[in-house]
């Protein structure tokens, strides 16, 4: 656990050793303002919540976090520090959970900084805390299945750019899973258990009840399990590229 932990620093010192994370961190409080207030109508819907400002965090994380993400291993490779970090007395499996749970820390710590429109609301009205408190929750799940899947795409090219548009489609995909139109292209010839798969594999069908306010056990486990599944992808990929 100390090498997760010696790992998370360096990686979460690296983010603020540059420019990037401040850029990032401007762009993303930018455009959750502007979807909250202008796209989403917050004051002309009336309604002390924040469901606005939650409903478009999909559409922004399918673009910014692969923007993270693709640095991750890519650059390591490109760079050649891949073989000087294989070379500490690390496990492949510590290096991918310290350097994941580094760039979900980075995009936990923005998510936090939206904490204005909390108040906001508190001071308009008065909202349902525990509903506002289960969309953070959401959304910080489902930031870490989109950046789980953003890094295992990392580790498979050199190319951050290649590994960003692979990581949007991937994810893009796990977002439509889930829409009549997918589900409806299934409906004709496909069994009933296929297409309810198919359906609980998108993230907005797990994150619209999170959104809600509905805490489901199942959908925490979703998220979970997903982000392991992909880790776990990631740490076999990295061991393979280590062996070429």
């Amino acid at each position: 656990m100390n090498n997760v932990t010696a790992i998370l620093k360096r990686e979460l010192g690296n983010y603020f050793a540059t420019p990037v994370a401040y850029v990032f961190i401007v762009i993303f409080l930018l455009l959750t303002g502007v979807f909250t207030f202008y796209l989403g109508g917050f004051f002309e819907r009336g309604q002390a919540d924040l469901l606005p400002f939650f409903s478009y965090h999909p559409w922004l994380y399918l673009f910014l976090i692969p923007a993270i993400s693709m640095r991750l291993w890519a650059e390591e490779r490109k760079t050649g520090t891949i073989e000087l970090l294989m070379t500490l007395p690390i496990s492949t499996t510590q290096a991918v959970l310290g350097k994941f749970l580094a760039a979900w820390m980075f995009i936990a710590i923005a998510l936090l900084l939206t904490f204005p429109l909390w108040i906001t609301v508190n001071y308009l009205g008065s909202p349902d805390n525990a509903v506002i408190f289960a969309g953070y929750l959401g959304s910080l799940l489902m930031a870490g299945a989109f950046l789980a899947i953003g890094a295992c795409i990392s580790a498979i090219t050199r190319n951050q750019v290649i590994a960003f548009v692979i990581a949007v489609v991937v994810c893009f995909i796990f977002m439509l899973s889930g829409f009549p139109m997918v589900i409806d292209f299934f409906k004709g010839w496909a069994p009933q258990a296929m297409i309810n798969a198919i359906s609980s594999l998108s993230f907005l069908t797990h994150f619209n009840s999170l959104m809600k306010g509905v805490i489901d056990l199942r959908d925490i486990i979703y998220f979970t399990s997903f982000i392991g599944c992909w880790l776990f992808a990631n740490v076999i990929l990295v061991e393979m590229k280590k062996a070429d």
